[in-house]
């Protein structure tokens, strides 16, 4: 869980960086989606964790 929190923030960042230099707008959009991407992966993994746990 640690290493996600860490990538969102990463995302974050990228994301800041990018809207902020006009010229690396590029920069803000792979953060978005990054950010998306790995908020989905640590839900899945979370629900696959808690679903194990149930059983």
């Amino acid at each position: 869980m640690k290493t996600v929190i860490v990538l969102l923030t990463l995302w974050v960042i990228l994301a800041i960086v990018g809207f902020a230099l006009k010229g690396l707008l590029w920069l803000a959009i792979i953060g978005i989606v990054l950010f998306v991407g790995t908020l989905i992966f640590g839900a899945v993994r979370r629900a696959g964790r808690k679903a194990r746990r149930v059983n």
